[in-house]
């Protein structure tokens, strides 16, 4: 299978403006996560390649910059492109740090001998659940898998219970799947891992042939079952909070959570890591580890509504408990051999075409 590298990643520097003599302080998102004076420049930088999206991690970096005098460079795109970029790059690569969605990424990543370890004082900031048993990357946020519906066209009784349930006929055209979302690749490698891949792809193949739809990404599926043009889909938990505050009673969607055990109620962790070509190790980890102190994990779980994982942060009020399968019962080490061939299953099963 050939990769495609997409042409269209901006690299962004986040530096001097707060390095200045004069005194300054942050504003809008960035000043939620630190409102102190900037500091004057410490001589260091990192270069990111993140996969989370600027307006997201940004504020965060800029943030960083402003407490620390540590300059940021950022290569933004989509975890997927940019794990294929840095094997492509290898040890020329100028990446320090690389923040993924998902671990299948990062997986692939170790599975080229391209990360580095994490230092053992930023790996200790977060359970061990949520972290490489090698200490290559760690998680710095939860999202976790649900089913979004039109609260009209889907009633209590139409709601399923396993993602095995959406294979029947109840469920004809109904169903829509971000099938090349990173998030839904590394979920679909999980569901692989649990249910061992020939299941996951009748599961996949049976899903085409009962008329499931293809959207491109979680929040395409949120706002189509909002507005009505879907019945259900397959996303991360957050997209609905946000569209909801966002539209308000004009929006006619919610979540559903599959059985606690169903590998439909997967908690999937974004994940940090230091690359081995790294020439700025100190500042790589002082930046994973920023992205674990309490101020970042607030603004993570009250922005995006995401699941803190570090600092003792409650998640946001209008979170449920997490009642999902647990991070401890997968083994997210072993998933990036299977993140290529979990694509190749994807494209062989025709959802692209619907």
């Amino acid at each position: 299978m050939q990769f495609r590298i997409l042409p269209v990643l901006v690299a962004v520097l986040i530096a001097g403006a707060c390095s200045g003599n004069e005194s300054r302080t942050l504003e809008g998102a960035a000043a939620q996560i630190y409102a102190g004076e900037c500091a004057g420049s410490d001589g260091r930088n990192v270069t990111v390649y993140s996969g989370r999206s600027e307006n997201l991690i940004g504020p965060i970096l800029e943030a960083f910059t402003c407490q620390t005098g540590t300059a940021v460079e950022t290569r933004w795109g989509s975890s997927t492109d940019l794990a294929l970029l840095l094997a492509e790059e290898g040890d020329r690569t100028a990446a320090d740090v690389f923040l993924s969605r998902s671990p299948g990424p990062v997986g692939f990543l170790e599975g080229r001998g391209l990360l580095g370890a994490v230092g053992a004082e930023t790996l200790a900031l977060s359970s061990e659940e949520n972290r490489s048993k090698s200490g290559t990357w760690i998680g710095f946020s939860g999202r976790k898998r649900v089913l979004v519906h039109n609260v009209d066209s889907v009633t209590g009784s139409d709601l399923p219970q396993s993602v095995f349930d959406l294979t029947g006929d109840r469920y004809r055209n109904r169903v829509a799947i971000p099938a090349t979302n990173g998030s839904f690749l590394d979920w679909f490698t999980v569901f692989r891992d649990q249910h061992g891949t020939d299941t996951a792809t009748q599961w996949l193949d049976d899903m085409v042939a009962n008329g499931a739809r293809y959207y491109p990404n979680n929040r395409s599926i949120v706002e189509a079952a909002g507005r009505g043009e879907i019945d259900m889909g397959l996303v991360n938990h957050y997209y609905q909070y946000q569209e909801a505050a966002a539209a308000g009673d004009s929006h006619r969607a919610a979540n559903h959570n599959f059985a606690d055990n169903d590998i439909g109620s997967l908690l999937i962790i974004t994940a940090a890591t230091v690359m081995a070509a790294s020439d700025n190790v100190g500042a790589a980890n002082d930046l994973i580890a920023y992205l674990l102190s309490a101020p970042v994990q607030r603004y993570l779980t009250d922005e995006t509504l995401e699941y803190p994982l570090a600092a003792g942060v409650a998640p946001a009020a209008v979170l449920p408990p997490l009642s999902a399968l647990e991070i401890g019962t997968v083994d997210f080490d072993a998933l990036g051999g299977g993140f290529t061939e979990s694509l190749n299953i994807v494209e062989a099963s025709g959802i692209l075409n619907e």
